[in-house]
Parts: C-alpha cells; structure tokens; sequence
C-alpha cells in the first residue's frame, strides 16, 4: 500500500494511493493508517488533490556518517556505531512545498535519504524484530546549514530550521530497502547516485539502536543517512531526490 496525505476539496486526509501515472486514485482512510486501516469509500483523482508530507510525526530521528563516501566527503571516520541526532517537526514540509533558506546561513545543502516510518509504539526492539515495528518507507531531504553545523560544534541549528525537512511523496508500506537506488539531482544535474545496500549501519540495526535510547510512537520518521555528494543550493533552484520503488520528492528554494 501506499500511504499519502492530501488536502482536498473538503480538507485532509491519509489515502492510499492507487494506480499509476494520470489515473492514480486516492482512497480515504478513515482515521489513521496505522494497524489495519479502514476505508471512507470516498475517493478522488490524484491529479485533483495536493500532496502533503505523508505523516506528521512527533519525533524526526536521523543518523549521520552512515554511508562511507559521504564519511570521507566529510573529512571523518566511519563510525562503530549510529551516530544520533534530531530534527524538529517543524522542519517537515511535503512536495513541491518550498525550502527557504534562512538570512543567516551563507551554505546550505541537500542530503537525499531513505526514511523508515515508524507503525507501532514501541522500544528495546531487537534488530531481528524491526521489520515489525516499521510502517513503511518514504524519501527525505536532511536539508542543513552547513556553515551554522561547521560553527556550532553540534548539530541542532543548521538541521532544525522550518522547512529543512521535506517527505514524500507517500508511504509504501510493502518495499524492501536493503538494496535500492537513491539519486539527488539540483535542477536536474545528478549530484548523489548511491545504493542503500551501502549503508554502514542497516535499517534493523537503526531501529534496535535508537529504539535502546527513546520510545519510538507511530508515525515517528528514521531518516537513514545520506551518501556522498551534498552540495549547497540556492534560491530558485529546485532539488529532487528520488528513490527506485518510491518515486521522487521535489522541492524548489527560495530565500526565507
């Protein structure tokens, strides 16, 4: 299934998403899309609705260092295990919403990941249990201001600000990421070409690691890490990150 937030004629809500190309159909869930989601029996073309961020979490939980090329871009080491941090939820727009730079900031860059949506609460969830603990899979951009995290010494200002977090386009609740294609392109120039296979720390042991530190409660968005080749956008430009299996999350820039 795949899992989508939209506003409609009538306001917003979870559909899943059916079909393909222009005759995609959204079908309204009723409540919430956790557990075994029932339907409203209303249902819209896709084409007619907006998309927003699929889900709207209470936690945006994210790993650094976790491709090894994007390590080296770094000028770090490989780390033995996650490295943790975190986003605010006010950073999450949708697609096609604008990431807007902030004044203060002279660098800021895109990181295209893979993002796992969390389906259950849950902790202490060992790696062989994770793949029950998951609700799907959606792309993210780990959008950061480069300078402000260079200057800080930690991480909280050049990752938390409004916008920085983009999702989308959907949830799909039936991939298998260990061994999907990710590409960043900057209007349309290709500047991350990876694999999720190459991640250092996998999605199972993600979920144990973090899961040892905070309970993780439905909806809660993991974002996996990024390889190498971030760069620095600026207003007017547009940035796509696109996943096999999922589609592409788009979003143009403009200063704030």
């Amino acid at each position: 299934m795949r899992i989508a937030r939209i506003a409609h004629p009538d306001g917003v809500a979870f559909v899943s998403v059916e079909g393909d190309g222009a005759d995609q159909v959204a079908a309204e869930i009723a409540e919430h899309p956790f557990g075994n989601p029932t339907f409203t029996g209303r249902r819209w073309p896709l084409a007619d609705t907006r998309l927003l961020a699929p889900i709207l979490p209470t936690k945006v939980v994210c790993v650094g260092k976790n491709y090894a090329d994007h390590v080296k871009e770094m000028g770090g080491e490989a780390p033995a295990n996650p490295v943790i941090f975190m986003k605010p939820s006010t950073t999450i727009i949708g697609p096609s919403a604008v990431i807007k730079l902030p004044a203060d900031s002279s660098r800021v860059d895109f990181e295209g990941e893979l993002a796992a949506v969390v389906g259950m609460p849950c902790r202490d969830v060992p790696a062989a249990r994770a793949k029950d603990v998951i609700l799907g899979y959606t792309i993210a951009n780990d959008v950061t201001a480069r300078d402000q995290q260079q200057a800080d010494g930690q991480w909280t200002r050049a990752k938390g600000h409004d916008t920085f977090c983009p999702l989308g386009p959907w949830i799909d609740t039936s991939l298998d990421p260990a061994d999907l294609a990710i590409q960043t392109t900057l209007d349309g120039a290709v500047q991350q070409d990876s694999r999720t296979s190459l991640l250092l720390h996998d999605i199972p042991k993600l979920v144990e690691w973090i899961s040892r530190v905070m309970t993780l409660l439905p909806g809660d968005v993991i974002l996996t890490g990024t390889p190498a080749g971030v760069a620095p956008m600026t207003a007017g430009q547009t940035v796509s990150v696109s996943i096999e299996g999922l589609g592409t999350l788009t979003n143009p820039i403009a200063n704030r």
